[in-house]
């Protein structure tokens, strides 16, 4: 295999990898973990600093020191958990023990006997057991919220929902408060940004390996034009952004036209889509040049790396991005139009030629 054909498919499983990674089960083996899977796991006598995970099932039955943040189908706590507990869920059942608070919206949360909860329990479900041992204060908000037998909660209970069960289990006062509401975007919202970010960088290298592997001539072409002319490259990129919703927006206003500009809307999606690949991948191409560096399956996977890390940036990184694009979006106009005026001219030349082209 040539050195060529190696790189390609280190990248190609590189991406396989990238895809399916929210398919396979994964065990945390490190010390603090931000893991995706279709199960993570803390498996029995394993320790870790902090978890935060979005998987399809969270498993703890090992010891987390600190916090665990979770987005989930489902979670289960057999084991210890130092810090606090949040969790968006399907259903989140705690066995275990919870040293801090625990936070949760999930369509069921149950707290079984023998389990504790160290601080407060702040939960918003469909339904709510609580059939462990709460040393703090407990709002919920629910259709139903049951107390068993073995519950004891130290504190207060305010509830919003319907309430049955033990109701002696609580030491504290009982208050029905159906304005009750649990804000969990400060949890879900990061874990679900650094997914995402994971996720189109993977779509952005698989399509960008198609790109180099079916046009290569063609990818080379747009890197080539981002460095020799960035700034004519960079306006003619600004003047199809703006020029192209223009159009179809005015092609909406007919009746007849509506067809085109919501065909055409897709296809400026895709455009814009290839251009932010295309972007990134030339002026990273353009940098490795600088230092005598010329790979252009390096100079993908350093450019998208580069622009996603960007684009966590505020402000910044939305700038910087955008300029990227800019760049990709004229380099492919400029492509495109190239690669129609050459068949036009080989069009001319076949049509002038009676018996067709001669082979050279």
């Amino acid at each position: 295999m040539t050195a060529t054909g190696r790189v390609r498919t280190v990248l190609v499983l590189t991406v396989l990898v990238l895809l399916v990674v929210g398919l396979v089960p994964m065990s945390v083996a490190a010390q603090s973990e931000s893991r995706s899977g279709g199960t993570v796991v803390v498996e029995e006598g394993e320790t870790v600093d902090e978890l935060e995970a979005f998987a399809g099932t969270v498993v703890i039955e090992g010891t987390v020191t600190g916090d665990v943040s979770v987005v989930a189908g489902s979670v289960q706590i057999d084991g210890a958990v130092g810090g606090d507990v949040e969790a968006v869920a399907g259903s989140v059942q705690i066995a275990g023990a919870v040293d801090g608070d625990v936070e949760t919206a999930a369509g069921s949360v149950e707290i079984t006997d023998g389990a504790t909860i160290g601080g407060d329990l702040s939960a918003g479900a469909g339904s709510v057991l609580i059939d462990g041992t709460l040393e703090g204060d407990a709002k919920v908000g629910a259709e139903t919220i049951q107390l068993g037998d073995d519950a004891s909660i130290a504190g207060d209970l305010r509830y919003g929902g319907s309430l049955e069960g033990n109701t002696d289990a609580v030491a504290g006062e009982i208050t029905e408060d159906s304005s009750i509401g649990i804000d969990l975007t400060g949890t879900a919202v990061p874990i679900a940004s650094w997914l995402f970010a994971a996720y189109a960088l993977a779509l952005n290298l698989l399509l960008g390996a198609a790109l180099l592997v079916l046009f290569p001539r063609f990818s080379d072409g747009v890197a080539d034009r981002v460095a020799t002319d960035p700034l004519r490259i960079g306006l003619t990129g600004f003047g199809l952004l703006v020029a192209i919703p223009v159009l179809l927006i005015a092609a909406a206003i007919t009746i007849v036209g509506i067809p085109f500009s919501v065909v055409g809307a897709f296809g400026f999606a895709l455009l814009v889509w290839i251009g932010i690949v295309y972007g990134r991948y030339a002026v990273a191409a353009w940098l490795l040049s600088l230092v005598d560096v010329d790979n252009r399956w390096l100079a993908l996977v350093l450019g998208l790396v580069a622009g996603a890390i960007l684009a966590q940036l505020p402000i910044v990184g939305g700038l910087l991005n955008l300029l990227v694009l800019l760049l990709g979006l004229g380099a492919l106009g400029f492509g495109l139009y190239a690669h129609r005026q050459r068949v036009r001219e080989q069009g001319s030349r076949n049509e002038s030629s009676p018996d067709g082209p001669t082979a050279d």
